[in-house]
């Protein structure tokens, strides 16, 4: 009897055993495979008050041309992955409705006409008269001072001469070209540098510049700009970047790889297939930028922007800005609302869209508010930090006005944060419309609405007062500044 018990407590013993080591390797077995598919160990820095930051800038890009907007023949998935980790902004604004200007005001977070800069600049490189005043502060500019390290890429736009060049105004690396377009391919680049080129198309021709040096490029434009933002942040990932990264595509002229045109053979009109396979390889090389970001564990603790720097050239280059009126070059819808989106996915919640107007001016705000150790700003900004409004602890919308120029023309548009648009055409025409009932500007409520002409009017003119005139002459003033250097001389 004894012999039984004492076998069956061995049994019962073994059988305890035998459970425990399997509970005790089924434990390992689960370490092992949450280890195999867990992300690799961070090596890089995850750090809230110092996020990365990428701007990713569109040229001439229409407001219905990308997924999140709507657009249905031009697949932009990847581009859509911002909004989808993001916020859409559903009415924004650029501060001008061609390309230098706009970029100064991104750039700066001020209005541009408060420094002159309010036409896109002749292609001088040798006058150091034509430029974005030193007195300005850039985004780079200030986040170098916080130990970033800053990257341009692409079009840059805002100063030929040395003294304006990106490599010398805060970003401590640079590939691209300084002028305000290029061609695709490089077989067409036939002038040797940057102070060869003596007119704008030339420049379009010129050699690109890594860090004020030419290079040999081989690969098309977009591709080759997709390949260096990859790079930098590969290069990276141990400290705080800054990336700016302004495609040219895809402003003029309408050149692609049939890699990307073979992408669209169902679209029958050839200037729309060019156009839609320029913006192809732009959402290929953001989608290799988001990838490299989460491979590398960044991608929560990155302000990712995506924008275009104006609305879409339609007869130009076949882009399409959907219901909006104007086009390019128009202080209507379509010449300064642009597709706009934002993600960081530990701040923003994602899948969000905001309805109040803002502005890219905001960027400049938004960022370095939101970046610890930064000195403060050397100009007061005209941008507004938009991530309380965004979590909800602001309410309300973040400018009750905003207001363009076009200072040759004597155009005007003031926009208040009701849905009222005012727009002067030459200083006489007034229009005004209720963009919230009327988007895409068809009804003239000027007439019946004289307290809201007065009241613009009004602030208007005190945000001009603080403006000042052009600071250089303009791509078509090109005879007015030949006579102006001569009677200089």
């Amino acid at each position: 009897m004894t012999g039984k018990i004492n076998n069956i407590k061995t049994t019962t013993v073994a059988r305890n055993s035998i459970k425990k080591c399997r509970i005790w390797f089924s434990c390992i077995l689960l370490f092992a495979v949450n280890i195999a598919f867990k992300k690799p160990p961070v090596d890089s820095i995850i750090n809230e008050s110092r996020p990365n930051v990428i701007i990713i800038l569109t040229d001439d890009q229409g407001y219905e041309d990308v997924g999140f907007n709507g657009c249905t023949d031009i697949p932009t998935p990847n581009i859509d992955r911002i909004a989808t980790a993001g916020v859409v902004f559903r009415n924004a604004y650029v501060s001008y409705a061609v390309c230098a200007p706009s970029r100064a005001g991104l750039i700066t977070g001020r209005y541009q006409d408060r420094f002159g800069y309010s036409r896109n600049p002749l292609y001088k490189p040798l006058d150091p008269e034509i430029g974005l005043s030193l007195n300005e502060q850039m985004l780079q500019e200030l986040l170098v001072k916080a130990d970033y390290n800053t990257m341009g890429i692409g079009k840059w736009h805002l100063g030929a001469h040395e003294q304006y060049r990106p490599w010398n105004r805060g970003f401590n690396e640079f590939f691209g070209f300084i002028g305000g377009g290029h061609r695709y391919f490089p077989t067409d680049y036939n002038i040797a540098n940057q102070d060869s080129a003596r007119n704008e198309a030339e420049s379009y021709r010129t050699k690109l510049v890594r860090n004020g040096k030419v290079v040999e490029e081989s690969e098309y434009l977009t591709d080759a700009l997709s390949r260096e933002a990859v790079s930098f942040v590969e290069r990276n990932k141990h400290q705080p970047f800054f990336l700016y990264l302004a495609y040219n595509a895809p402003h003029a002229p309408l050149q692609a790889t049939e890699k990307y045109l073979n992408r669209f053979l169902n679209i029958q009109d050839p200037k729309r297939r060019t156009y839609a396979a320029m913006i192809s390889a732009v959402d290929d090389g953001v989608g290799l930028l988001l990838n490299k970001l989460q491979e590398l564990n960044l991608d929560e603790n990155t302000i990712v922007i995506f924008l275009s720097d104006n609305g879409g050239p339609e007869n130009d280059n076949s882009s399409n800005n959907g219901s909006l009126r104007g086009s390019k070059g128009s202080l209507y819808e379509g010449g300064i609302r642009v597709p706009f989106a934002i993600q960081w996915p530990r701040i923003i919640k994602p899948g969000s869209e905001y309805h109040e107007s803002i502005i890219s001016l905001d960027i400049f705000a938004t960022v370095t508010a939101n970046i610890k150790g930064l000195p403060a700003p050397k100009n007061s900004l005209d941008g507004v930090n938009l991530i309380p409004y965004l979590q909800g602890l602001k309410k309300g919308s973040p400018h009750e006005y905003l207001f363009w120029r076009q200072f040759d023309q004597k155009n005007y548009a003031v926009l208040h944060s009701s849905g009222n648009k005012e727009i002067i055409i030459r200083d006489s025409s007034l229009f005004l419309y209720h963009l919230k009932k009327d988007i895409s500007e068809e009804i003239n409520l000027a007439e019946k609405s004289n307290h809201w002409i007065r009241r613009m009017e009004k602030e208007r003119k005190k945000w001009e007062a603080a403006t000042i005139p052009p600071a250089f002459y303009g791509l078509n003033q090109e005879a007015q500044y030949n006579s102006d250097k001569k009677l200089k001389q």
